[in-house]
């Protein structure tokens, strides 16, 4: 049972908006190319933004807020794709600003705010996190933005300042995601943790021991209501 939880926390990215289907969009937008190589491109727009993460959690990077990284991987995927131009790269860098809700995720939002505090954690910076809240109509009461510890999830410094905001103990703050690994970094800090199930997204493995497992928000609501 789910019981205890004055706040409420989502990941936002794959969470609550379809990330991937919002990047492959604006590649094809921005390149005209076929879903085939549209795929091929998303793949090289995240495998940067994970690799270079990845850097600047070692150490091998100063760190660099989502826009710069979104902004790279944009001209990357555009020289790939042999397409110039300053217009379709700032087009193609702010696709973060315009990802589609999952069908559940407004009204869920919704409903859970008329319960508990609502917060929205992504490492999406501050600005491209408010245009993709307004576009996608997402009811929270703050977004926090990973930009504002300088560090990307899983750091714990991004779930401590979810705490901080909350204003309550760890173990009353609930961290929902449809990635485990998001979770596990939660869970590291003391937070309360649920996995909701996307079509995108980390599964958990056999090991991990998350609070509750749902298929969308939904159950959550209820669960959390039962509590």
């Amino acid at each position: 049972m789910l019981r205890d939880i004055s706040a409420v926390v989502f990941d936002v990215l794959g969470t609550l908006v379809d990330e991937p289907h919002g990047i492959m969009t604006a590649v094809r937008e921005a390149t005209g190319v076929d879903d085939a190589s549209a795929e091929r491109l998303l793949a090289t727009w995240q495998r940067h933004i994970e690799h270079e993460q990845q850097r600047m959690a070692e150490g091998e990077r100063p760190y660099a807020d989502s826009r710069t990284l979104d902004r790279e991987a944009a001209e990357l995927v555009l020289q790939q794709a042999g397409v110039g131009g300053a217009a379709a790269v700032e087009r193609l860098s702010t696709a973060a600003e315009r990802h589609p809700a999952w069908e559940d995720s407004a009204e869920g939002l919704r409903r859970l705010a008329g319960r508990f505090r609502v917060f929205g954690l992504s490492n999406a910076e501050p600005r491209t996190l408010e245009r993709l809240g307004r576009h996608a109509d997402l009811s929270w009461h703050r977004a926090l933005s990973a930009d504002a510890v300088h560090a990307y999830k899983p750091d714990a410094a991004v779930y401590r300042l979810a705490v901080e905001e909350a204003g309550v103990a760890p173990q009353q703050v609930l961290m929902v995601a449809a990635h485990a690994w998001d979770l596990r970094g939660a869970q590291a800090i003391g937070m309360r943790t649920a996995y909701v199930q996307r079509p995108v997204g980390d599964p958990p493995r056999d090991g991990d021991d998350f609070d509750g497992q749902f298929r969308g928000l939904d159950e959550l609501y209820e669960a959390l209501a039962a509590g």
